[in-house]
């Protein structure tokens, strides 16, 4: 009996002489939010791209509830692009139902499904209205409702906050939280590390196809290099330069921010404050999330280690993410190492758009099923990245990675 994981397990891509992916090894258990975090071009869109079969990896395994993910499986995951994924000229209702039904839902249910997920997510008004007329925001909410419509037991979702105002993050958490209630494994991507830290469980920080720091929110930062908050309002500018062991990471109002490395004084720091006038705060702190992302992504590499590669034009480069038995971040870690493009499928006039689910052809961005009628565009294969579908949509026009789309758009 499984256990309702996802794991990615020793998964590795390479590009000819660039290595993309390097035994790539995480898992995201039931019930859990997980953070996938890291610099463009780290390779988190690829390695989502892997577990939706975009991509085929060179080595490596993914499985879900202790089973190799087959493509009966990735019918059942749930996929939100990071670029926009839906048809433009086609009605939200009308796309939603229909997406529903490629995941094997029949015309009944998919119906109510897309009634509940627009009533949930606050586009319920927008049902008759094409895609195109609705603000990115709403056009995001959409694109959320599709992955979530055919009820998927794993979400997969990168960038799913990219574009929205504060009440629309509030909606999307909220949801979020509600698949973790409901035993459902949720990994994504994001650059908005607060958003990352408030509402994950564990998180994993990818540097240049590596994952170099996994774990709890909170074991992270305890493992991190603590910060001083000094406010020394007389205090000039530079005042504890020259301090052993002291770096200075910038201001938090009046207060000065410094880093002590193991071993520091910091006696030493309040005397140097208290000689420039009173000292009215004075106190250690935990790094944030964001602190600590900036030590992993520009620790030096450990020697040996490959270099970050960039990108080969065609096929995104991807991250490998093995997470470490105890969480830590030591003091010297090692790392070693789009604009929206439109589907490359029917967009243009929505009469150009079969309305039947059994003739028209998937969206670029769909997990390929079984009674989908075929493309007339061509064959899908699991190893083409402009072949399979996500649950939300055309797949790729751009990711992190800076892979090109199917529309020849390239990455932001």
């Amino acid at each position: 009996m499984g256990d309702g994981r996802l794991e990615i397990d020793g998964v590795s891509k390479r590009y000819g002489s660039t290595v993309a992916l390097d035994a790539m090894s995480f898992d995201v258990r039931a019930g859990e939010l997980f953070g996938f975090v890291g610099s463009n071009g780290a390779g988190k869109t690829t390695t989502m791209r892997i577990v939706l079969g975009v991509l085929a990896a060179d080595a490596g395994e993914v499985r879900f509830d202790g089973v190799p993910l087959d493509l009966a499986m990735r019918r059942r995951i749930g996929y939100m692009p990071e670029e926009r994924g839906l048809y433009p000229k086609m009605k939200v209702a009308e796309q939603l139902v229909y997406l529903a039904q490629l995941h094997g839902l029949g015309p009944v249910s998919a119906r109510r499904a897309v009634e509940r997920w627009t009533e949930r997510l606050g586009v319920a008004q927008r049902r008759d209205d094409e895609v195109q007329k609705l603000s990115l925001g709403n056009q995001q909410r959409v694109q959320l409702a599709a992955a979530l419509v055919h009820d998927p037991v794993v979400l997969v979702l990168d960038e799913p906050f990219s574009g929205l105002d504060p009440v629309a993050v509030d909606v999307m958490s909220e949801v979020l939280r509600e698949r973790r209630a409901a035993g459902v494994p949720v990994v994504f991507s994001s650059h908005q590390l607060e958003l990352v830290e408030r509402l994950c469980d564990r998180v994993g920080i990818v540097r240049a196809g590596r994952m170099v720091a996994c774990g709890p929110v909170g074991e992270l930062r305890s493992a991190g290099t603590s910060r001083l908050v000094v406010n020394a309002p007389s205090a000039p500018d530079g005042w504890a330069d020259g301090l052993d062991g002291v770096t200075s990471r910038g201001r938090e109002g009046t207060a000065t921010v410094l880093e002590l490395a193991p071993g520091a004084d910091d006696q030493a720091v309040l005397h140097a404050a208290l000689a420039t006038g009173p000292v009215r705060e004075f106190r250690h702190r935990l790094p944030s999330l964001s602190e600590l992302f900036r030590d992993v992504v520009t620790a030096p590499a450990s020697p040996g280690a490959p270099s970050p590669q960039p990108p080969a034009p065609q096929q995104p480069p991807s991250p490998t993410h093995p997470a470490p038995a105890a969480p830590t971040l030591p003091s010297q870690l090692s790392a070693p190492t789009a604009s929206p493009a439109q589907p490359s499928g029917p967009g243009s006039p929505a009469a150009d758009v079969p309305r039947n689910a059994s003739a028209m052809p998937a969206p670029p961005g769909t997990i390929p099923v079984a009674s989908a009628s075929p493309d007339p565009r061509g064959t899908a294969d699991a190893d083409d990245p402009h072949a399979v579908t996500s649950a939300g949509g055309p797949k790729a026009a751009a990711g992190d990675d800076g892979s090109i789309g199917p529309d020849g758009a390239g990455a932001p």
